[in-house]
């Protein structure tokens, strides 16, 4: 893995397939926050439940004016038909799939060996900085409620 990027970084604008068919950029979420959580590959089990967290608690991160993300290297259809069977209707599903984990190679949290990104998850402000990052051990489950006390304190 390469260096996590840093707490203070901005983001350069990127774009993402999401699974409606359409292309988002980073700089259209200016203005809210943005939790970027990569998970390593959809249909694996602490993956779909990481997703699932996030949709439970999608109106929470709503009212904080936060935007979720979930991310990995999987191709569009198959983050299409992972989300329509974890019933994630909310959370925007994106491929980092070409080129192969680039945006998380960006971000420092893609491993080459494995060919996918590491668990991590990583806040942007309104204006695209990192006001938070952190890396999981591959089989270990975010805790959403961290991610939602650092939105609310910031």
């Amino acid at each position: 893995m390469d260096q996590l990027v840093e707490v203070g970084t901005s983001i350069k604008d990127y774009a993402f397939k999401i699974t409606t068919d359409e292309e988002l950029k980073l700089s259209d979420l200016r203005g809210k926050k943005v939790v970027l959580s990569f998970h390593p590959l959809a249909f694996t089990s602490v993956c779909a439940t990481q997703m699932k967290d996030l949709e439970a608690n999608y109106d929470k991160f709503k009212e904080l004016n936060t935007e979720v993300l979930g991310i990995s290297v999987d191709a569009m259809p198959s983050k299409k038909a992972w989300g329509e069977q974890l019933g994630v209707e909310k959370v925007l599903l994106v491929e980092d799939f070409w080129p192969h984990g680039g945006f998380a190679k960006k971000l420092g949290i893609f491993r080459e060996n494995d060919g996918f990104s590491e668990r991590a998850n990583i806040i942007l402000d309104e204006e695209g900085k990192v006001i938070f990052a952190k890396v999981y051990e591959i089989g270990t489950l975010p805790d959403v409620d961290e991610l939602l006390e650092v939105i609310e304190n910031q």
